[in-house]
């Protein structure tokens, strides 16, 4: 906030409680000060003079104190309720005078403090000030010719007995009315930086959500981008097949028998690609993402030398028959597997590394674990996790990332595959012979 920004502050209100608080505040100091004026009464304690009536001295009480139950709703107006009370009361020579000082303070207090309008709230307190002092002054300028000879006959210092009173009573308050400012405009202070606060802590929630944002559209580009190669490999592919099936079609049928296969099958893993990089591109981005880096699940070892080479004890496990992944879903398992390795030598603190890749059933799935600090991660789990996330939830899979029970911690991956679309290696290999048996077709041509 700028220093204009700062006077034109508004302190919000109080809320319904700390009205209820204000109230029994105020009933508790009106009842304070009756018993006041009761014992000052008992004792004969008039220090201001011959007091009024047994009923004004009770309302004089009443309107200095009572105007508390308002103070944080109305603060101007309690104040200048309770300063002319007060000073009609002292003039009317009103027997209650502590607590009648205390509430006055208060009022002082809770204007600064609450005041929406704080250059108002300060014109108010001085002027308020100024007008005691002056009323002091006009109080003892009333009283000095009537002090009786004999009331200072036990003085024995050196400063004359008048004047040391005199200077006693505007030394106390000065204190009393210096505080009651002093404290006010802390209070005021106080808010208004715990407001910056918050205004400081809602603008860092909505940028850190903006750059979330900001990572997962770059990341799914990134992903679409990959998908787009596959399909556009599987679709280049079919094309060539397609060829050397109208080629060979009349004169070897079995050979036309296995290119129309080898389509059939293409066609179908370019269907599902296509599926989820149009999943993918749910949501607009920019177009200045990163180009993608190839890599699948053949390179996961290369992670794993990375690792090692740069001093972690690294373990790579392959469970399970390896079958031939879709080139989405091995270049998601890289991925996720690349951010794990990573985010642990960036930020665990590991020793120990491993890595472990299992073939399941219906599924692939990546295992990365290590024996570093579970809150060493802490400055990676923001975009490093969006990205992994959304390059699992794009293949319809299950992300797990967090601490391990003996410590350390786990990254795993599960990718479901379609049995349709999971042709053993073998399969692979027929093909690649259609791919070989389409080149042959277009040589012979």
């Amino acid at each position: 906030m700028t220093v204009a920004q700062r006077e034109e502050w508004r302190r919000p209100g109080p809320t319904t409680e700390q009205r209820r608080n204000d109230l029994w505040i105020g009933l508790g100091m009106t009842g304070l000060a009756l018993v006041s004026l009761t014992l000052a009464r008992s004792t004969g304690a008039f220090l201001l003079g011959p007091p009024p009536s047994g009923p004004e001295q009770l309302f004089w009480t009443v309107a200095v104190t009572l105007p508390l139950i308002w103070r944080r709703r109305w603060p101007a107006a309690t104040l200048l309720i309770v300063a002319v009370a007060f000073i009609a009361a002292q003039a009317r020579s009103a027997p209650e005078t502590q607590f009648s000082s205390w509430a006055l303070f208060g009022a002082l207090y809770t204007v600064g403090a609450w005041g929406q309008n704080h250059q108002l709230a300060r014109r108010l307190r001085i002027g308020v000030i100024a007008t005691m002092f002056a009323w002091l002054g006009i109080y003892y300028a009333v009283t000095i010719d009537h002090i009786p000879h004999d009331a200072f006959a036990d003085a024995v210092g050196p400063v004359p007995p008048v004047l040391a009173a005199m200077v006693t009573g505007v030394l106390v308050n000065v204190l009393v009315f210096g505080f009651a400012y002093f404290f006010g405009e802390t209070a005021w202070v106080a808010a208004r930086r715990e407001h910056e606060l918050r205004t400081q802590a809602e603008d860092l929630r909505r940028s850190q959500a903006e750059s979330r944002e900001r990572a997962v559209l770059g990341e799914r580009v990134r992903i679409a981008r990959e998908l787009h190669d596959v399909v556009a490999h599987h679709v280049s592919v079919m094309g060539v097949q397609a060829s050397a099936c109208r080629r060979v079609f009349d004169r070897d049928p079995n050979k036309a028998r296995t290119a129309l296969t080898a389509i059939e099958q293409s066609a179908r893993t370019a269907v599902d690609e296509l599926r989820r990089m149009l999943g993918v591109l749910r949501t607009s981005a920019g177009a200045d993402a990163e180009p993608p880096v190839a890599g699948g699940v053949e390179r996961i070892s290369e992670l794993v030398e990375r690792a090692r080479a740069a001093g972690l004890t690294t373990t790579l496990g392959v469970y399970g028959d390896p079958v031939a992944l879709p080139e989405s879903v091995s270049q998601a398992a890289y991925r996720v597997t690349q951010e794990a390795v990573t985010n642990t030598l960036k930020h665990a603190g590991a020793d120990l590394l491993d890595v472990r890749v299992r073939y399941l059933a219906r599924e692939v799935e990546v295992d990365v674990t290590d024996d570093g600090r579970a809150g060493g991660w802490t400055n990676a789990v923001g975009l490093g996790l969006i990205g992994m996330r959304e390059r699992v939830t794009a293949h319809d899979g299950d992300l797990e990332a967090g601490p391990r029970a003996g410590g350390g911690w786990r990254v795993r991956a599960r990718f479901p595959l379609a049995v349709s679309t999971d042709p053993p290696v073998g399969a692979q290999r027929r093909t690649s012979e259609g791919q070989q048996l389409a080149a042959g077709a277009e040589r012979s041509a």
